[in-house]
């Protein structure tokens, strides 16, 4: 077996941040050719990304900068919540939002290479769970809101009208009550459908004069199903009092575009 120094060992560790007796195994396999052994250590890291791959990723962090008029966002999903706190791997964070940054979405596939080795290095699975890009023109506003001190639920907001408080207000009423459509006319006419059928069976309302049923199944609806799914007809959380079109029907604000991550879900 070929004899292996110290120093190269260490040499091919700072270059891929691997353990020292992973490293020492890929020089003895490759008879000490620096080259050959860090393609080994890559391949390898592929093969144990591959087999982490379906291991859940609940902790990580949420990550997004807004400056310029664009506006980036990335979930960083990961196994546990130390690997969260560890420097490469906030690092590695970090470098995929600079990428969305500059580049939009698309780019997430870029930083691949460095994923599988960082899973290599770690020994968990990491997953890039969202990546988002918005660009504000015509006078639109961008906001943001990450959920302290866990940052594993992120929101972007871009708005037509309003000022950069009522964005954050929103960005903050969305990571809490996670709409799945901005307004009715993007609700899907089956589903609407179907929820109507399910209230119409209801025992409160079949025992109802039959003149009244479909009023009474208008307002669940409004309060059981818009309320909850649709974000212009959900509660104001800031006051319960108002709706969030009633907010921003006062503020003179549309919204234009959400997105939101969360880790945990």
């Amino acid at each position: 077996m070929t004899e292996i120094s110290a120093s190269l060992v260490r040499e091919l560790r700072e270059q891929t941040g691997a353990g020292m007796m992973d490293c020492k195994r890929a020089l003895q396999e490759t008879e000490g050719d620096l080259d050959a052994a860090r393609k080994l250590l890559r391949e390898k890291g592929m093969a144990q990304a591959g087999k982490r791959a379906t291991r859940t990723t609940n902790e990580g962090v949420v990550l997004q900068s807004i400056e310029g008029g664009v506006a980036a966002m990335v979930a960083i999903g990961c196994e546990s919540e130390p690997v969260s706190g560890n420097e490469d791997f906030r690092q590695f964070a970090a470098s995929v939002l600079e990428r969305v940054n500059a580049d939009g979405p698309d780019a997430v596939e870029a930083v691949d290479g460095a994923r599988v080795e960082l899973v290599s290095k770690i020994g968990e699975n990491i997953v890039v769970r969202g990546a988002e890009r918005f660009e504000a023109s015509g006078g639109e506003l961008l906001a943001g809101y990450v959920h302290p001190p866990a940052n594993k639920i992120g929101v972007l907001v871009k708005l037509a009208g309003g000022d950069a408080e009522l964005g954050r207000l929103l960005a903050m009423h969305i990571s809490f009550s996670n709409p799945r459509y901005l307004v009715r006319d993007e609700v899907p006419a089956e589903l609407v459908a179907e929820e109507r059928d399910v209230y119409m069976k209801q025992p409160d309302v079949v025992s109802k004069p039959e003149q009244v049923q479909e009023k009474i199944v208008e307002g669940m609806l409004k309060k059981r199903f818009f309320a909850e799914q649709v974000l212009v007809d959900q509660p104001w959380i800031h006051d319960s009092g108002k709706s969030v079109e009633q907010v921003l029907t006062e503020q003179g604000a549309k919204v234009v575009a959400i997105r939101r991550f969360a880790l945990s879900e």
